[in-house]
């Protein structure tokens, strides 16, 4: 492209760029840190949580499973009639 064809998004980026930059915080860096960090604990203790429930479900289900054995057919209450003696 020649010069006076351009973009003019490409112009106005390249107006942002060779400005002012703002000026940034001395401790970001150890801010993003500690933030970084708290979220990773955070996301680690919901992990965990998560992981408990599951096995108490699972423990609660195999509970129930053996108890009640819902698989089995309950025994009839009435006895069928007798025919034919």
């Amino acid at each position: 492209m020649s010069a006076d064809r351009r973009d003019p998004r490409e112009e106005q980026v390249r107006r942002m760029l060779d400005g002012r930059h703002p000026v940034l915080p001395p401790d970001l860096a150890a801010q993003a840190v500690r933030r970084g960090g708290r979220r990773l604990r955070l996301r680690r203790a919901a992990q965990r949580t998560a992981g408990w429930l599951l096995a108490l479900v699972l423990v609660a289900f195999l509970v129930w499973i053996g108890v009640e054995q819902p698989w089995a057919t309950e025994p009839a209450q009435v006895t069928p009639p007798l025919e034919g003696w």
